[in-house]
């Protein structure tokens, strides 16, 4: 195994917990797109090009923008609630 390959199985060793333990949800929505990332380029170093692209168009992008868009709608629905209260 290479050095480039223990760095990228770090890389997203550290990363999966910090996905858990942000609280937020919009920064956790980030987080997600970063370890996504991570994982493409973990995927690519390991030579799954093809995994890795469906890796970045799934979790890089779509999970986080479902994630921000869902976020979105919860709250524009509590600000609905709350003023018909």
């Amino acid at each position: 195994m290479t050095a480039l390959q223990i760095g990228a199985l770090i890389v997203v060793g550290a990363g999966a917990p910090l996905v858990v333990l942000v609280r937020d949800p919009v920064r956790q929505a980030f987080c997600v797109g970063v370890f996504g990332t991570a994982l493409a380029l973990l995927f690519f170093i390991f030579q799954a090009p093809d995994v890795a692209l469906s890796q970045i168009v799934v979790s890089t992008v779509a999970l986080p923008l479902m994630i921000l868009l869902a976020l979105a709608k919860i709250r524009e629905h509590e600000e609905e609630e709350e003023e018909r209260e």
